[in-house]
């Protein structure tokens, strides 16, 4: 008999299993808190909850608790990056970063990817499978337990498509923002995608406070096929209908990543069409000079061209940040520690 992924219930899916067993309603809430307000990594770590009923739960349930087998820190800025032992023995990674107005984490919603974008070393293996939302979790507990600090943002940005994984991340959105765990603000996590156009305008239809980050990364169908397979079944009209919509349906602004890759999508013609794209849009601009990956040939445009790439848009009034690098000497981008470790197994 398959055992029920108990960190991945709802506080009012754990009470209708404790009835199953037998147990008073109050004992999902003891549970529940032990599980994500007090980080437990074991039944056997609930103290105030009975031995019977620790056995019964053992007997009936999985308990997902991530395994930290490797953990990087930048000598730059102190971001960290961890490499999580799923209980099936895949990894995926994670990334811990210090900024003045609070810790972040970047966590991962697959182990691999299959959209297939070519600047990007998660999809280069192709996609294992899907993560629990307990897994998705984890990574934050773990962090949360091993740092001693108190995570206040959370981006689903990681290794993998978290739209590709689209019922799984509601459950563990609604779980990270329950009173009852670590009760992180809606408005504080940003869910990305490549651009799946039918689930952006589900997510629209929730309803949610999070913020939605689409990845662009070109102005124009034909350069963005060449940059990332998804764009030849969603066409940019499509796109930035679905951006207005969620828009429209959330009040929450779109944030579009636009990764520049030197000579390929930082020209001044590049700036330009990207103006008219998103102009009409409430949205903000993310650069990010691209992090080069070795089995790619991609460079990073120069500084200045950034800075150039930049202003062109602040003239035009559109609200643009440059992504501040981080990590840089730890293999900060996606997916680059999951895959030197499995590499080297």
């Amino acid at each position: 008999m398959e055992k029920t992924d108990i960190k991945s219930l709802t506080l009012e899916e754990l009470q209708a299993e404790m009835q199953k067993l037998s147990e008073k309603p109050f004992r999902a809430k003891q549970i529940y808190e032990w599980m994500h307000k007090k980080l437990a990594r074991s039944f056997e770590e609930m103290t105030n909850v009975s031995k019977e009923l620790r056995k019964k739960c053992e007997e009936n349930y999985e308990f997902t608790a991530l395994h930290a087998v490797q953990v990087q820190e930048s000598k730059i800025d102190g971001t960290k990056k961890f490499l999580f032992e799923l209980a099936d023995g895949n990894v995926v990674e994670s990334v811990w970063m210090k900024y003045k107005h609070g810790n972040s984490v970047c966590i991962s919603s697959q182990v691999g990817c299959r959209m297939g974008c070519r600047f990007c070393a998660s999809t280069l293996d192709g996609l294992e499978r899907s993560l629990l939302p307990s897994e998705m979790l984890d990574q934050i507990y773990e962090i949360t337990r091993l740092t001693g600090e108190r995570v206040s943002n959370v981006v689903v940005m990681g290794t993998g498509e978290p739209m590709d994984n689209y019922d799984n991340l509601l459950k563990f959105l609604k779980l990270l923002t329950d009173e009852n765990g670590l009760n992180i603000s809606q408005r504080n996590i940003t869910v990305s995608t490549c651009g799946l156009v039918p689930r952006m305008r589900q997510l629209a239809e929730e309803q949610l406070q999070i913020t939605l980050a689409l990845s662009l990364h070109a102005t124009t169908d034909e350069k963005r096929r060449k940059l990332m397979p998804i764009a030849n079944k969603y066409g940019l009209d499509e796109l930035m209908e679905a951006c207005a919509y969620y828009f429209e349906k959330t009040g929450r602004r779109i944030t579009f990543e636009y990764s520049l890759v030197g000579g390929v999508n930082d020209t001044d013609e590049d700036a330009k069409e990207l103006i008219e794209l998103v102009k009409p849009l409430n949205c903000h601009v993310n650069l990010i000079p691209v992090n080069p990956i070795a089995e790619r040939d991609y460079v990073e445009s120069a500084m200045e061209q950034v800075q150039a790439f930049k202003n062109k848009l602040e003239k035009n009034k559109i609200n643009v940040t440059v992504r501040r690098e981080m990590g840089r000497d730890i293999d900060g981008a996606c997916g680059q520690l999951r895959r030197k470790h499995t590499k080297n197994i």
